[in-house]
């Protein structure tokens, strides 16, 4: 039989930061300033007859945690809902918290557990050396995967280590 020779090889490497990102806004703004600035130095590319950005959102959730309280602020229930887009999680967040049925049904008023909401957004970068690599980001970790060359890392380490909520 023949044996799987290996061909590449790719790394993964995560950064666990010191503090979850404070809140979706937070997160929103160091995701979005990757995709506008491209700090990585990624380049534009073509395939199957497609053109593409240097650096693509591919994914991204947001799940908002609420806790229902009695008269003495004392937990009688809880919902999480996720939500793929930031407007539908920012939607979501207030649909949710003038939802009086379902604040009734509970047996008291929804707070919003913002300390406990979770997000992640995964970006495919292409850099200038062909590979395609990514970068996910969540409220306690920025993960790269799919790289070879260690410049990759160096780069993305160097710019993660100028943004003060990824240390």
């Amino acid at each position: 039989m023949a044996d799987f020779i290996q061909n590449s090889q790719t790394k993964t490497a995560v950064r666990e930061l010191a503090s979850p990102i404070p809140d979706v806004a937070a997160f929103n703004t160091i995701v979005q300033s990757v995709i506008t600035d491209n700090p990585f130095g990624c380049v534009a590319y073509m395939t199957a007859g497609e053109n593409h950005a240097p650096v693509e959102k591919t994914r991204e959730a947001y799940t908002a945690r609420l806790v229902y309280q009695d008269g003495e602020a004392n937990a009688i229930g809880n919902g999480s809902h996720r939500f793929s887009t930031l407007a539908g999680f920012n939607a979501g967040v207030t649909a949710l918290l003038a939802a009086a049925d379902v604040s009734t049904a509970h047996g008291g008023p929804a707070l919003h557990d913002a300390e406990n909401d979770t997000f992640t957004a995964t970006l495919r970068c292409h850099d200038v050396n062909g590979e395609l690599y990514m970068v996910n980001f969540s409220r306690s970790r920025v993960t790269l995967t799919s790289y070879s060359d260690d410049a990759i890392r160096t780069s993305v380490e160097t710019w993660a280590d100028t943004v003060p909520a990824l240390a």
